[in-house]
């Protein structure tokens, strides 16, 4: 997969590029990210991007011109050399890594971050871990040209009801979420589906050493190496913990494994309709 980021202000990924799961998946050519700054695509004295919007009004917005040109750069840069991923290990997803040849027409979608997108959720990410391309635009000053939005995008996202100076936050979060769903990019198999909202319910509580901290202890049934019992736990749990901190999560219609740990919840006297 690749990630292509469109941003006023490329250092601000330097360090999200080399740390932790963003930095592993790249060397190992799962993913490939690129910052293009759409400054270098402004045809104009002072490199100008933004101007004062029509009808008056506070702040500069950013302009369409530098915002398309930057968008289509990267898609013709990448249109003929980024496959699509099937989990082989053929598939070299880095640009530098794949071979040019004749390949299935790339599968991209083109994100603007901003207030007035739909909800990031993990839901959102799967969705998205499965295009070859992102392209996600990152708004600055009061905003974009609406132009941007109406004629280039194919959808806005924001990551909450609040207001933040740019889009690279939410960028780098998108990214992180997306990253953590493309198939040998988490270290443990299971890491995605146990983190909390792959499933629709929050992850149960953890513990690592020592198994007794300040008369704390571990509960017993994590140390037994029951497996089918400690799985039994952890449901339970994150049941328990889900219904205390977002019992909205449970307004739906539960699985059966979730109806049976509900059931054995209920004759421990722990969950009460």
């Amino acid at each position: 997969m690749r990630i292509d980021i469109i941003s006023l202000f490329p250092e601000f990924f330097a360090a999200f590029f080399n740390h932790s799961i963003i930095k592993r998946a790249m060397a190992a050519e799962r993913l490939a990210m690129e910052v293009t700054n759409p400054r270098d695509f402004a045809h104009n004295k002072h490199n100008q991007v933004d101007d004062t919007p029509y009808g008056g009004g506070a702040g500069m917005l950013m302009m369409a011109p530098p915002i398309f040109e930057a968008v289509e750069h990267v898609l013709a840069k990448t249109a003929k050399t980024v496959e699509s991923f099937d989990g082989s290990e053929t598939d070299k997803l880095s640009v530098e890594a794949v071979d040019v040849k004749p390949a299935k027409e790339l599968q991209k979608r083109i994100i603007f971050l901003g207030p007035t997108g739909t909800t990031f959720n993990q839901a959102k990410a799967r969705e998205l871990a499965a295009y070859d391309q992102l392209v996600l635009i990152c708004g600055h000053y009061e905003g974009v040209d609406y132009r941007v939005e109406e004629h280039l995008i194919d959808e806005t996202i924001s990551i909450g009801d609040f207001v933040l100076t740019g889009g690279e936050l939410p960028a780098m979060i998108v990214a992180d979420a997306v990253a953590r769903m493309i198939p040998g990019v988490l270290g443990a198999a299971s890491g995605a589906m146990e983190d909390s909202f792959y499933r629709p319910i929050l992850e149960g509580p953890q513990y690592t050493k020592p198994p007794v901290f300040r008369d704390w202890e571990v509960p017993e049934v994590l140390r037994s190496g029951h497996h089918k019992n400690i799985a039994a736990w952890r449901l339970q749990q994150a049941l328990l913990r889900t219904r205390r901190l977002r019992p909205d999560l449970l307004e739906r219609e539960l699985t059966d494994d979730e109806k049976r740990a509900i059931k054995e919840l209920e004759k421990q006297g722990l969950w009460k309709p």
